[in-house]
């Protein structure tokens, strides 16, 4: 025989119905099946790497199976998937040569788990919205009942669609599980469907995949498989049942879309319940990473991408967008404004409308109200960037860096070449292009002289009017001497007689 001699606790011949026991929490290994290429899609992209809350699918199922704190985590990819493999380092990779199914899918990552001694958790890589709340009730439902071998997670859907639905025995155990193309009318309308996660002891679990077939229309060795396959063997099985929100997985765009929907759902209640104000949450989008401090404000169609914390009391009204940057305490930013990578902004700092921000640090208290860019620049405390003002950082092949002082006032419309360096205390004069560097203290002015002629405008004004009047004057037409051509006489042509 090509399995294993099963142990007792496991067979069915041994089950004690509604007499659940417990176990010591076992040591469980994770294995995350991302080999798929997700045709449904329709995209060249992987589809475990199409982001929810910018964060790719597969990394949100590692980031609530880590919470479990699993001694392995194993990912199964299929050859070419190098990006699906940085994606989840340091995660252990198994390598699924030929995609032949899920069953081989596991398979494939017996050298690996083969010998490790504990569960194995088996989840998909496209189940984004799956929480370690959620993956608990699997574990639990294993402790309660050490002598079941395998345990399914599935979900209540009044349509099932094509999830494969769960068949239980009269006395409650998991019978097997029949896949939507191949279940009669009766079985379609069970609603108790097959999630795909699962939660066996290793060797069963490899010892169970080894003994697959693919005697069906495709070709594949299913996983769902092996849940009739240890009946057949005397096995226990069992299903748990988990939200069906959180379990359905990601095959399409619509999808996608939905899935992005819930997940912002969630991550503005989790904000809100932090003690963070959301004047309009269905239109604030927040990523999966974004950290914002108590009392702080957001007003409405505010967006945060990745790597993005905020401090407290912060105030960010409408219409801003901000990405890879961090906010101190009780700063003001907006509306309309961009902060992008690299902004680092400490207390107190008021960054006001139209006014873009990019790896840039700014000091506690600086202002800079409006139309303004601070790109690749280090600006001291209390510094006063004023309208329209820039950093000009940037040659056309190198990026350069400006360094602003202390309480340093830069006048309206400034052009700061850098590289440069302001002193503290230092004054820009508004207009200015500045293209050396400024020592403290000083007034610098670079603009052109101005002159002032006495008169001259009404001057201008009288010519440019005169001008204007001679091109308005109506020309008066006159008629044209030309000769009338005579008039040709008409002969008659008479006939001979």
């Amino acid at each position: 025989s090509r399995f294993v001699i099963w142990p007792a606790a496991f067979r069915h011949d041994n089950l004690a119905p509604n007499q659940p026991s417990q176990m010591p929490a076992t040591p469980i290994a994770a294995l995350v099946l991302a080999a798929g290429k997700g045709t449904r899609m329709k995209s060249s992209r992987p589809k475990v790497l199409h982001q929810i809350a910018n964060r790719p699918m597969v990394a949100h199922v590692l980031a609530a199976v880590a919470q479990l704190k699993p001694l392995r985590t194993v990912v199964v990819v299929a050859p070419g998937m190098g990006d699906v493999e940085q994606a989840v380092a340091p995660a252990e990779i198994a390598l699924q040569t030929k995609q032949r199914g899920t069953g081989d899918a596991v398979a494939a990552a017996k050298k690996l788990l083969g010998g490790f001694k504990g569960d194995v958790l088996v989840i998909y890589g496209d189940a984004p919205l799956v929480t370690r709340d959620t993956l608990t009730i699997l574990l639990n439902e294993r402790r309660r009942h050490p002598d079941t071998a395998l345990v399914v997670l599935g979900m209540r859907l009044n349509r099932g669609g094509p999830y494969g639905r769960l068949l239980l025995a009269p006395d409650g155990t998991l019978d097997r599980i029949v896949e939507a193309a191949d279940a009669t009318e009766i079985e379609r309308a069970i609603t108790l469907c097959n999630s795909g996660v699962m939660l066996a002891d290793a060797p069963t679990l490899f010892s169970l995949v080894s003994g697959l077939g693919n005697a069906n229309a495709k070709g594949e060795y299913y996983l769902t498989d092996i849940v009739a396959l240890a009946r057949s063997h005397g096995l226990i099985c069992r299903a748990a049942e988990g939200p069906s929100e959180e379990l359905l997985g990601i095959n399409s765009p619509g999808e996608l879309a939905a899935a992005e929907s819930h997940m912002q759902r969630r991550l503005r209640a989790q904000v809100m319940a932090a003690g963070v104000t959301l004047v309009s949450p269905d239109t604030v989008y927040l990523s999966a990473d974004t950290r914002i401090g108590a009392d702080t404000v957001i007003g409405p169609f505010v967006v945060f991408g990745p790597v993005v914390k905020v401090g407290a009391g912060v105030t960010i009204p409408a219409f801003c967008h901000i990405a890879g940057a961090t906010i101190g305490d009780r700063a003001v930013i907006g509306p309309f404004a961009r902060l992008r990578p690299g902004a680092a902004l400490s207390e107190d700092v008021h960054i006001g409308n139209f006014v873009e921000v990019k790896n840039a640090r700014l000091a506690k208290g600086v202002k800079a109200n409006h139309l303004a860019y601070l790109g690749d620049a280090t600006v001291g405390e209390g510094a006063n960037i004023g309208a329209g003002s820039i950093t000009c950082n940037f040659d056309g092949i190198e990026k350069f860096r400006t360094t602003i002082g202390k309480n340093v006032f830069i006048g309206t419309n400034a052009s700061l070449v850098a590289p440069l360096t302001i002193g503290p205390g230092a004054m820009i004069a508004a207009g200015s292009v500045i293209t050396r560097s400024v020592p403290a203290d000083a007034l610098a002015l670079g603009r052109g002289r101005q002159e002032t002629k006495p008169g001259l405008a009404r001057l201008w004004r009288a010519q440019r009017k005169a001008v204007i009047a001679a091109r308005n004057k109506p020309v008066k037409k006159t008629k044209s001497k030309t000769k009338s051509k005579p008039k040709k006489k008409a002969h008659s042509k008479k006939s001979g007689r």
